[in-house]
């Protein structure tokens, strides 16, 4: 299984493998630590988006995508 992370500061990504599931990495772009949640947690973020009333995604950082 692979997981695909996003950079939350600079928006970079790339897919890992699950052992880094659950642990802090560094982004390979801007150096940023930033946390990969836990395996357990991917599917509650799934069932929320297909939930979604809209089309619109908006980051942490307030970007609107959609």
């Amino acid at each position: 299984m692979q997981i695909i992370a996003q950079c939350p500061a600079c928006g970079n990504s790339w897919r890992l493998d699950a052992s880094a599931a659950d642990r802090r990495i560094r982004c390979r772009t801007c150096r940023k630590l930033f946390k990969i949640p836990p395996l357990e947690e991917v599917p509650k973020a799934v069932e929320k988006i297909k939930n979604a009333k809209g089309a619109l995604y908006v980051d942490q950082n307030g970007k609107t995508y959609g």
